[in-house]
């Protein structure tokens, strides 16, 4: 099953980014997805028969119940796990044939994570926590400085940039983790139940962020959430039951309405 790149006329599904890729290509394909554990005398599928592709600059939010295989999914999606059976195209490359190594490599150069609980180190402020991908890349430290403080200003937290995770709210330390998320320049952002340590205003706020910054760049993000509110703010909608795919709907961007729709500035 084929989701289209949402917000794309069609001239613009003629063009290509600034690396050569056509924005209406997928980034993301998924066929004929199984994983199966062993539990004792059982099978548990966790995955069953999943497929699915996603455009560049799609954002795709994965939602279902605890235990319904979308933590799996993710995992799958990003080289954490090894498939039983099927096939994982990232960027065009098969995920389920690289090495722990490549995975790891890969994962450095194309991908960007932001977490739950934030994982932000503790001794570090902002620009030191969002310039730390960057020295696993080998970038000196006053270009990574440099880069971490624009995308510090991305996500609004200009007045913030020196601060510890404990003088920041937990709105402000989940700002930090897109930001971190993004200084890599990522071709795709994977987001794990990202507002689920929010009150729901913040969360509100965390994503509208997300969603206007992964705009702006072009980037696709793929949220992995149980809450159908939150899943509303993405282009795209993947409902999982029982390891398999229910219903995938097609949203077009569609913003949430004004009167629950909170503006990104600073907590």
């Amino acid at each position: 099953m084929q989701l289209p790149l949402t917000q794309m006329n069609d001239t613009h599904r003629k063009e290509m980014d600034v690396d050569g890729n056509r924005w209406d290509e997928p980034v993301i394909q998924v066929k004929d997805l199984y994983k199966i554990y062993r539990v004792g005398e059982e099978r548990v599928r966790a995955l069953n028969g999943v497929s699915f592709s996603i455009r560049r600059g799609c954002f795709c939010s994965i939602v279902g119940a605890s235990g319904s295989g979308k933590s799996t999914l993710l995992n799958m999606l990003a080289g954490l796990e090894k498939p039983t059976r099927g096939e994982i195209l990232i960027a065009g490359e098969h995920m389920e044939r690289k090495t722990e190594n490549q995975l790891v490599a890969f994962r450095r150069e194309h991908i960007g994570f932001i977490f739950q609980s934030f994982n932000l180190m503790g001794t570090m402020n902002a620009i030191e926590n969002v310039a730390l991908p960057l020295t696993f890349q080998g970038m000196d430290k006053k270009s990574r400085n440099k880069k971490a403080e624009e995308m510090l200003d991305l996500v609004g937290l200009t007045k913030h940039k020196r601060h510890r995770p404990n003088q920041m709210s937990g709105g402000q330390q989940q700002r930090v983790g897109v930001a971190r998320a993004l200084v890599v320049e990522p071709e795709i952002i994977f987001a794990d139940e990202p507002t689920g340590n929010l009150d729901s205003n913040t969360s509100v706020e965390v994503m509208n962020l997300m969603k206007r910054v992964v705009r702006e760049k072009n980037q696709t993000l793929v949220m992995v959430t149980h809450d159908n509110y939150l899943a509303g703010f993405a282009d795209i909608v993947i409902r999982i039951r029982d390891g398999k795919i229910l219903e995938i709907e097609e949203r077009s961007g569609q913003d949430m309405p004004e009167e629950i729709a909170v503006q990104t500035g600073e907590d």
